[in-house]
């Protein structure tokens, strides 16, 4: 079939749910609905996985979020949190979720942290500010909240396809370079959006 005669993409509306492995149902429970307010919504149990067939009791538990999207996990039975990617740092893979305000970004940290939660932040990244933590599995969770408007994220959106190709022309040359023995230094991007971080580093 030719790229012309593919049925157009399915408009895709929101997040339904993001899932993960869980080492256990109640405390994970215990820190998404009475820490964080997400109510449990919706529980699948069984012992086969519909789309693969294979045999692997699970029960499957949901949380929802205000938009009706739901961040939901597996306890597999066995005590086993997921093991951290070997070749990644901690701080890369993580979900953000969305408050109002920055007062409720102050408010859920001071709650985190009188539940004896490790909260790093309020950190300024100019369009949004965030809190970053840690759940009972080990998943990086970030809050936000938006400070630039509708017009503002607008804009930046011009300029992502370019920024991007750009990015990527250099990591070809970065890739022909490493190939030819020429560099075994990271590519590091062509601007740096946050030069008060490395300022505040290495001061």
């Amino acid at each position: 079939m030719s790229p012309a005669s593919l049925p157009p993409p399915a408009p895709i509306q929101q997040l339904h749910h993001y899932a993960y492995r869980a080492r256990d149902a109640e405390e994970t429970r215990r820190f998404y609905e009475d820490i964080l307010g997400l109510p449990l919504y919706h529980i699948i149990q069984s012992d086969f996985v519909p789309s693969t067939g294979e045999y692997c009791p699970y029960t499957h538990f949901f949380f929802r979020l205000q938009d009706g999207s739901f961040i939901a996990f597996f306890d597999l039975g066995d005590d086993q949190a997921a093991e951290p990617s070997p070749n990644t740092p901690k701080w890369v893979n993580h979900i953000s979720f969305r408050v109002n305000t920055v007062a409720e970004l102050e408010a859920t940290k001071t709650r985190l942290q009188a539940h004896g939660v490790e909260v790093l932040g309020v950190t300024d990244h100019h369009i949004f500010q965030s809190i970053y933590f840690f759940d009972p599995n080990g998943i990086r969770l970030e809050l936000t909240a938006q400070l630039a408007d509708e017009f503002q994220m607008l804009a930046e959106s011009r300029t992502a396809h370019a920024r991007l190709a750009e990015w990527n022309a250099r990591k070809e040359q970065w890739r022909r370079e490493r190939a030819a023995g020429q560099t075994d230094a990271p590519l590091k991007p062509q601007q740096n959006d946050r030069p008060e971080v490395a300022a505040r580093v290495q001061a």
